[in-house]
């Protein structure tokens, strides 16, 4: 992996964690649905466009289609829905902490289900991220943390597991910045009716609003995806995901750091515990292929 890689990885890394600071500054202020969906619309738009211009097409085929519908549902109106609905009360970095365990609960989820083995380090990998979540939940929710907003981040995060297994080289037919930018907007479509639905727009205008949305539909929205895309087309889907397990310290960090969150022994202790065991199953799959 050269210099390039690395810093494209960390770049990636730091983009994605911070999208959960930004969005805690956003629905604090503004409905959550509604500012999602808009936000949706907006980075699907730049999406599109972006694909268009490195001249993709949006005539995909059946696979294609198929993870850009299940991404839409599953990773958009589910997974990020719920969080944003979440953020309301619980913390930003809580719940970027439930959201970087995806890749152990999709490494779980391939063992049970879909048999596919590990070694030795990587169901030590998973214990260590049971461990870890254990360990930060159980003094979050002692120091007052909402039990629904919990339980809600882990909804999110087991429908973007669901999303990931169901998905599994639909996107190899190329034209990956134009099924983003569909994706989004299939997200779009669906969170437009329950916001018109079930919240009134009531917003408190401010310039941090304007500036942490205007961040999250260029940075995390599309900036840290053309990024993934990037760095997969230039080491690979395996190596990549390695950079994923940097997510717990920097969501932590950033929330702390922008939101003075405040960060306990035992949500270091916890984000090192998960940290390691994401690596550990990131290593011991790229060992067995």
């Amino acid at each position: 992996m050269d210099l390039r890689a690395i810093l494209m990885g960390l770049a990636f890394a730091v983009m994605w964690s911070s999208a959960f600071t930004s969005a805690r500054i956003i629905v604090t202020a503004a409905p959550p649905m509604g500012a999602l969906a808009l936000r949706f619309l907006l980075s699907g738009l730049l999406a599109v466009a972006i694909a268009r211009m490195l001249g993709q097409s949006w005539r995909l085929n059946r696979a294609q289609w198929r993870a850009t519908i299940i991404f839409g549902v599953c990773q958009n109106a589910l997974y990020l829905g719920l969080n944003f609905v979440a953020m309301q009360t619980v913390q930003a970095s809580l719940a970027s902490i439930v959201a970087s365990t995806m890749p152990l609960v999709v490494a779980l989820a391939s063992w049970l289900w879909l048999g596919e083995r590990l070694r030795p380090i990587g169901y030590a990998g998973l214990l260590a991220g049971v461990l870890g979540v254990a360990v930060i939940m159980g003094a979050r929710l002692q120091g007052g943390a909402d039990p629904l907003g919990v339980l809600l981040c882990v909804l999110g995060v087991l429908s973007l597991a669901v999303a990931t297994l169901s998905v599994r080289g639909a996107v190899s037919g190329g034209n990956v910045m134009m099924i983003v930018g569909l994706q989004m907007l299939v997200g779009s479509a669906l969170l437009w009716p329950l916001t018109l639905a079930f919240e009134t727009p009531e917003i408190s205008w401010s310039w941090e609003l304007i500036a942490a949305f205007a961040y999250t539909v260029l940075v995390p929205g599309v900036a840290a995806t053309f990024v993934w895309v990037l760095l997969v087309e230039r080491i690979g889907a395996i190596r990549a995901a390695t950079f994923h397990f940097l997510n717990p310290f920097f969501g932590v960090a950033i929330a702390a750091l922008l939101l003075a969150e405040p960060m306990g022994r035992y949500d270091v202790i916890g984000v090192v515990i998960i940290t390691v065991g994401i690596l550990a199953v990131q290593r011991s799959r790229v060992a067995m292929r």
